[in-house]
């Protein structure tokens, strides 16, 4: 029969880790809030830079530019987004298994790592890493973007990579994390055309060296709205965790609290029958 003693002890444990859960939660769902009105405010920009790059490239003759330049041979460099911390779901899982697969199925790539949580699982396999970044997502900043996009450009403008990939979680909704790869770069633009037409621009400068200053600032807003948006799917991912590990414990409550009424109605029936056995005992 379980002891009453441990019992108690375990209810109080897991009200304990409840307790914690919920804290969690309320605590990834305040922080999601501020996480999705960046992303919202973000959006519109890297859809209407995308745009002005599409008409700029396709109104352009004879433009080059060597982040446009499509490789057929050299080495990958691929970007892993990864969170900092975990009790995330399987957030940071997909995320490394995903990159794990790509890195299984190509020879020659390099790794670049945004995120402590895939730091740390890529360093313990010893895999070519160009660099590592930790604690970017206690709260994202532009700059660090910037850095990281301007190490990635001057890369590729050597000539050291043929193509830069990057796998990341996309936030959806708060109930939706979208695992995503992209290319970053050679940059592919695409036209996109509103109903009224393509949009006519007037170039002064000429086409290229708008580009020469466009492309850039693309790359480096691109891995700031990555850096955004896995930063909110992250939250997302931690809030949905914390519930259910919420909803866990309590349904764990219940049948501990019923565990533990049973073994004290037993305790309770035995020692009457122990007592009842003595009476007659001693009555006879």
């Amino acid at each position: 029969m379980p002891n009453l003693i441990d019992i108690r002890r375990r209810i109080r444990s897991v009200k304990n880790t409840q307790q914690i859960t919920k804290a969690m939660k309320m605590v990834a769902a305040a922080k999601l809030r501020r996480a999705q009105d960046q992303i919202l405010s973000t959006r519109p920009y890297a859809l209407e830079i995308r745009r002005v790059i599409g008409n700029v490239a396709s109104r352009g003759e004879d433009i080059q530019h060597p982040l446009l330049e499509v490789r057929e041979e050299g080495r990958d460099l691929l970007i892993v987004v990864s969170g900092d911390k975990g009790l995330a779901g399987s957030f940071n899982a997909n995320v490394l298994r995903r990159s794990s697969e790509r890195l299984g199925e190509s020879e020659g790539t390099d790794l670049l790592l945004l995120g402590k949580k895939g730091a740390d699982f890529f360093r313990r396999r010893e895999l070519p890493t160009r660099a590592s970044y930790s604690s970017l997502f206690s709260g994202v900043k532009y700059e660090d973007a910037k850095a990281i996009a301007k190490d990635i450009v001057e890369a590729f403008s050597r000539r050291e990579y043929r193509a830069v990939k990057v796998v990341y979680n996309q936030f959806k909704s708060m109930l939706t994390q979208e695992l995503t790869e992209e290319q970053l770069l050679p940059i592919q633009p695409t036209q996109e055309i509103d109903d009224g037409g393509a949009r006519a621009y007037q170039f002064e400068p000429a086409p290229s060296v708008v580009l020469g200053e466009l492309l850039p600032r693309y790359v480096t807003f691109q891995i700031y709205r990555i850096l955004l948006e896995s930063q909110a799917a992250e939250h997302a991912a931690r809030m949905g965790a914390m519930d259910a590990a919420t909803k866990n414990a309590s349904e764990m409550i219940e049948k501990l609290t019923l565990q533990y009424n049973r073994a004290r109605q037993a305790a309770i029936t035995t020692e009457l029958i122990e007592v009842v056995s003595g009476a007659n005992a001693l009555a006879g």
